[in-house]
């Protein structure tokens, strides 16, 4: 990994602690480049690397509420569902029920127990897999349709620790298969434009952004059906940015990470956790097993980014107090500002009053996406369109035989932001230093496919 002091933009650190690192970098990056050779492996990037070109044949893990969501919208961009994995058979039965609506033959169902995706995965007419199952079943899930040789992608928050990080990127390499994250919000109306505006100049030279999940979920965390079921668990045990990707994606992908940038170094902290020992106090009846659950996620974390290239990300969480929805979406730079709910664009000069114009005046950078999906996207997808037109160029990509937009090594970077906000916070606020899950490669493209795509 490249650490030097220019690259991560740490002009504070002492040259006794640049020095330090780099020699502890240095052993690191032998010590494991000797280790691989000892194993026999040899890392192969799955940068740019093509889908084998074919009709997928698709299975889905989990068909819960989200994966009920993203099924539809495969459906209206005509996919081809064989299977489907649910723990609860009366929600693969309702999801079955879909594929038939829809005039395909009945999928094969896989319903006995937590495991018996392992039976779907060994299917050999199963090319592409989507995972939309609670967290912690991502990576094992991924991980296994990899090596069964299948494409996968996972829903968001992506993996979890830091280890399955590095697992699914060290899987898809071996294997040769991809693992792409499901982040419908890098593929929302507002960001493709501005991805593009960026693309094209228009913000000058990016300085800073910033993205957010600030939801409040407190009503869907202490439900008795769907999330609610296993989502509340993580707020007791961790205290860190449990969900960053939604807020972060967009920036990213504005600033170029891991095309020519890459994240340097996280710094985290927590407000108290309030929010849902409130929420319990006001609804939970006495005697309820919940009044045993003890809540340690702050009600707000703010995570700060520095990137390689000195560039600055702020990404904020909080799910647990009353707050209107709200993902920032902020992305500014030495020629212009644009910011999100409501949007709103600042270019230098453009008026006297320094107020924000509005982004219609921008309409020639809608994605082609848009234009040729956009009416479709809005009938047929969830979130504004965003899950339509997300699975639609997935599917785009597998047919076109072209490289997916989202690599492993995003889903890895975005994932990754949850296990070291919780270390940096766990740490009183200390820098956390980002793994180079490239290796290095991620100079060597300096676009998002997402603003080059026609």
């Amino acid at each position: 990994m490249d650490l030097d002091k220019q690259d991560l933009g740490l002009e504070t650190w002492t040259r006794r602690r640049f020095i330090q690192i780099g020699a502890a970098s240095a052993a690191a990056l032998s010590a494991a480049t000797l280790a691989d050779a000892e194993n026999g492996q040899v890392h192969r990037t799955m940068m740019e690397v093509p889908f084998e070109k074919r009709e997928p044949r698709v299975a889905m893990i989990g068909t819960g509420g989200r994966g009920t969501s993203l099924l539809g919208d495969l459906l209206a961009a005509d996919a081809h569902v064989v299977a489907l994995c649910d723990i609860v058979k009366a929600k693969a039965e309702h999801a079955a029920s879909m594929v038939e609506a829809a005039g395909q033959k009945r999928p094969e169902l896989y319903t006995d127990g937590p495991h018996h995706y392992e039976a779907l995965l060994a299917r050999s007419d199963v090319d592409l897999v989507l995972v939309a199952t609670p967290w912690l079943w991502h990576a094992p899930m991924a991980i296994a349709a990899m090596k069964h040789g299948k494409d996968v992608a996972i829903e968001v928050p992506g993996v979890t620790t830091l280890e399955d990080c590095w697992k699914i990127v060290n899987t898809s390499e071996e294997t040769r298969k991809h693992c792409m994250i499901l982040e419908n919000c890098c593929y929302g109306y507002n960001e493709t434009l501005v991805l593009r505006m960026c693309q094209a100049g228009e913000f000058g030279e990016l300085l800073y952004g910033e993205g957010a999940y600030i939801h409040d979920l407190r009503e869907e965390l202490f439900s008795n059906a769907g999330e609610g079921l296993w989502r509340r668990t993580e707020h007791t045990t961790r205290d860190g940015n449990l969900y960053p990707s939604h807020g972060l994606g967009p920036v990213a992908n504005y600033m170029g990470v891991q095309r020519g940038d890459r994240f340097g170094y996280i710094v985290s902290m927590s407000s108290p956790q309030r929010g849902l020992d409130l929420y319990r106090k006001q609804h939970l009846e006495p005697g309820d097993p919940r009044w045993a659950e003890h809540y340690i996620t702050g009600d707000m974390n703010t995570s700060l980014i520095k990137t390689a290239k000195g560039l600055t990300i702020t990404v904020k969480h909080a799910v647990s107090t009353p707050h209107p929805y709200d993902r920032i979406n902020l992305i500014a730079g030495t020629k212009a500002l644009f910011q999100d709910y409501p949007p709103r664009i600042y270019i230098d000069g453009m008026n006297k009053d320094e107020s924000f114009g509005s982004i219609d005046a921008f309409k020639q950078y809608e994605h082609p996406l848009w234009k040729r999906e956009g009416d479709m996207a809005r009938k047929n997808g969830g979130h504004g369109g965003m899950d339509y037109i997300m699975l639609y160029r997935l599917l785009e990509c597998v047919r076109g035989g072209v490289a997916p937009d989202l690599d492993v090594y995003d889903a890895a970077s975005w994932s990754a932001v949850a296990p070291l906000s919780v270390a940096s916070v766990g740490r009183g606020s200390a820098p956390v230093e980002f793994p180079d899950f490239t290796r290095g490669k991620w100079k060597q493209r300096n676009a998002s496919a997402i603003a080059t795509q026609q």
